[in-house]
């Protein structure tokens, strides 16, 4: 159970240009309405968001991308040792670009960030979880998790990413055309 440990340290951690490079997902799932009321059902998307041990606010997992993994296994890792969650990686939503007060270092005083985020569909929560005594997780709607978010950069990868990209996934699942490729 190796896996079952979160990595410290900072000797593998990869730097662009002044900017630490981080990987990170926002994990979802589905709910079914009908799982609250007898009306017709219909999918709701859930997002996970999680406390972070340094302030008030609601983060998505994310961490430092390592020298030894691809930024796909970063993002995994994060989930798993932040979050406690297992899931299918979709596609990259794009990277974004923030400053961390907590992680200004020689290679990025002034602590600038470049994040790849990814959409990540949750297939295991797991009970224990190597920082669930430091952190807390919550399911949420899209509307309840941009109000809780801790920083307008995951606000933005939510509703700019993220709902686009939903959005063009459901597209695809019924078969309808891309607005965007017509």
């Amino acid at each position: 159970m190796s896996d079952l440990v979160a990595r410290t340290g900072r000797h593998q951690q990869r730097y662009e240009e002044g900017c630490r490079l981080v990987a990170g997902c926002i994990p979802f799932k589905y709910r079914t309405s009908d799982e609250i009321s007898d009306s017709k059902s219909e999918k709701i998307v859930q997002v996970l968001m999680i406390s972070s041990p340094s302030g008030p606010g609601l983060l998505f997992p994310k961490g430092g991308w390592e020298n030894d993994e691809t930024v796909e296994e970063a993002a995994r890792r994060e989930a798993m040792e932040e979050a406690g969650v297992r899931g299918e990686l979709m596609d990259l939503l794009g990277h974004y670009y923030f400053r961390s007060k907590t992680h200004q270092d020689e290679f990025s005083p002034e602590g600038s960030c470049k994040a790849a985020m990814f959409p990540l569909l949750v297939t295991e929560q797991l009970d224990s979880w190597p920082e669930q005594h430091s952190r807390s997780r919550i399911w949420l709607t899209i509307s309840e998790a941009s109000e809780s978010c801790r920083h307008a950069w995951m606000r933005d990868v939510l509703l700019n990413g993220f709902l686009k990209w939903h959005a063009a996934k459901l597209q695809n699942e019924e078969g309808l055309p891309d607005p965007d490729r017509q």
